[in-house]
């Protein structure tokens, strides 16, 4: 029998075991990437938000046929009168589309050169928080607002304004500044409410002192859709 020579040997052995990580590669990937985390962020999120966006269809089309159903049933049952009484509240709960003058406020991060922040300054400072986003809110709903989104979405008062890092969550979607808040009501009533607002009036010391974005615009005869998240509440409880 002839003898291998050492470096054939060797040459053998790295084939085999090439092949093997190939082969295990294949198995753990099944076809999908093994470094997700190098993939574009933003494509990620986009592809999160769709996904969500087609949730939300899909609730609201068995969300109307379950309150169809219900219409059905005779009009002395139970159902049928909480049903009715769940329609005359509608309007006032958000649960209709709504037409109105609208007040809208912007806020964005600073775009300013953070060396040029002033002394004892700090990058916090350029950023919109979200308890910013927050006291606006809370500022128009005082003012008497009578309905809100937030970005693209009809809110309530019950609805959570979340944010982590510099983006905002809401209702499982996420959003990049600048964010918009945009409520219904007296112009004149909701600009006084944000201007009176002694945590909006903060927010507007930094506009002037780091650059952050903070715009205030009107319109009229615009449309809301009707509010279509949950309405479960979520609470803390004791431990």
């Amino acid at each position: 029998m002839t003898r291998r020579k050492p470096w054939t040997l060797v040459v053998t052995a790295v084939t085999v075991s090439a092949g093997l990580l190939f082969g295990i590669s294949a198995s753990t990937s099944r076809g999908s990437d093994l470094r997700p985390g190098q993939r574009d962020l933003s494509q990620v999120v986009l592809a999160a938000n769709q996904r969500v966006a087609g949730q939300a269809a899909t609730a609201k089309k068995l969300q109307g046929e379950v309150d169809a159903l219900s219409k059905q049933q005779g009009g002395g049952t139970t159902v049928a009168g909480i049903a009715a009484q769940a329609d005359k509240l509608a309007p006032q709960a958000g649960f209709t589309a709504v037409t109105g003058d609208t007040v809208t406020v912007t806020l964005d991060d600073s775009k300013r050169d953070p060396s040029t922040l002033p002394e004892g300054g700090n990058l916090n400072w350029m950023v919109v928080h979200q308890q910013d986003v927050q006291s606006v809110v809370n500022a128009l709903w005082r003012g008497g607002a009578k309905a809100m989104m937030l970005m693209d979405q009809r809110v309530i008062s019950t609805s959570a304004v979340r944010c982590v890092g510099n983006t905002l969550i809401l209702k499982g979607r996420v959003y990049s500044p600048p964010f918009k808040i945009t409520a219904m009501g007296d112009i004149a009533t909701l600009k006084k409410a944000l201007q009176d607002d002694p945590d909006v009036a903060n927010y507007r010391d930094y506009v002037d002192l780091v650059g952050l974005g903070y715009d205030v615009k009107t319109a009229t005869k615009q449309t809301f859709p009707a509010f279509e998240g949950t309405t479960d509440l979520k609470y803390a409880k004791a431990g």
